[in-house]
């Protein structure tokens, strides 16, 4: 351990020793902590104070072991964990997402540089043209307004590649499930093994932009594993449903990832210290897939309950995964919202152009009981 690192480890130390001096654990359930449900978050977006309460705790059972440039020690161990997870043979930690699809594709694709992606997905549309500006990268959009598109896109466009004055070929192809875009659907499944099927054949590379992949096994019965087998690479945010203060993995095989530290580093992606951001992740990852199945099922039972009374209606959607629509008769749904922030339940704003509120389903539900939130939704109106 480094000098920086053993005063770092030590600060969260004292943080710790502190709060249990003043008698207060770091989670305790007569604390006004950990008692938001917060349906707008895709974890259980946890403030300043929660997170340094937890991170306490786990340094006072389990110090971390620090990390080097984010080589080594707490991030090594989560790398392994993932690869494992995704059955996948080896991961690189990385600070954002954004970083995670730029180095997949722009390792898949090599030299060519042609590559078909989703025109809803965040690469294309939330990445600032990272891959076109900074690895001279021609992302090719598909299926405008939609979630999914078909092999037959994909065959169409890759044989227009190939078949052009000068070649083209497309190096390599994105798909992003769920779609945050389209309110968090699914890619439909079917085509996805079509498409990775069509792409195998051909002998382009597949990376799959699976920041939010952890829902989609309750929803389409297919594991995370079966999903990462179609793949080459594939990337999982580390903060969104497991509550990590930030990150990313990219997965893919021992061969790829060799050597991408380096590039990571030249992208300014090597953090001096990147445990304290990941140090939550692994006991969020073990238990996550199973508290999400609880949150729909206390989902559901809110569901039937705002449909017994005519001032509420809820949509699903097709092919939908962690969001659910409703629609309040009677009441502005700014003042709503309002009100509700001041009982420890967030909402998030409606939507412009049908006015339903977007609701997401996550284990911020299960600290309390589908009743009870009836209740104090109802009493807010």
């Amino acid at each position: 351990m480094n000098r920086r690192q053993f005063f770092a480890a030590g600060g969260l130390a004292a943080t710790a020793q502190a709060m249990s001096a003043q008698g207060r654990p770091a989670h305790s359930a007569d604390e006004p902590q950990f008692k938001t449900v917060n349906l707008q978050a895709d974890g259980l977006a946890l403030n300043p104070r929660e997170y340094v309460a937890l991170l306490g705790k786990l340094v006072e059972e389990r110090p971390p072991q620090p990390d080097y440039y984010s080589t080594g020690g707490a991030v090594e161990e989560l790398e392994h964990k993932f690869a494992q997870l995704l059955g996948k043979e080896a991961a690189i930690f990385l600070p954002t997402g954004t970083l995670a699809n730029h180095l997949a594709v722009r390792k898949l694709a090599g030299a060519d540089h042609r590559v078909l992606v989703p025109a809803q997905s965040h690469l294309y549309n939330d990445s600032g043209d990272c891959a076109q500006t900074l690895s001279g990268l021609n992302l090719i959009p598909l299926a405008p307004g939609e979630s999914t598109f078909d092999v037959a896109e994909v065959r169409s466009w890759v044989e227009r590649s190939a078949a052009g004055r000068v070649a083209t070929p497309v190096g390599a192809i994105v798909i992003e499930s769920p779609v945050r875009r389209k309110d968090h659907e699914m890619f439909d499944p079917g085509a996805m093994e079509q498409i990775s099927s069509y792409a195998r054949q051909r002998g382009i590379r597949l990376h799959l932009d699976g920041a939010r992949m952890f829902t989609l096994p309750y929803h389409s019965g297919k594991s995370v594993r079966d999903y990462a087998a179609l793949f080459d690479t594939v990337y999982v945010s580390l903060w969104k449903h497991f509550n990590g203060a930030s990150g990313a993995i990219l997965a893919g095989t021992d061969g790829f990832i060799q050597g991408l530290f380096h590039t990571r580093r030249m992208f300014g992606g090597s953090l001096p210290q990147a445990w304290p951001e990941i140090a939550l992740i692994a006991q969020s990852a073990d238990r996550f897939e199973d508290d999400y199945a609880r949150a729909w099922k206390s989902a559901n039972e809110l569901i039937a309950l705002f449909e017994s009374d005519r001032r509420f209606k809820v949509r699903k959607l097709a092919g939908g995964t962690s969001r659910f629509f409703l629609t309040v008769q009677g009441t502005a749904p700014a003042a709503l919202i309002e009100r509700l922030s001041q009982k420890s339940v967030v909402l998030s704003q409606p939507q412009p152009d049908t006015g339903m509120i977007p609701v997401q389903v996550n284990p911020t539900l299960l600290r309390t009981t589908p009743a009870a939130l009836f209740r104090t939704i109802v009493s807010s109106l």
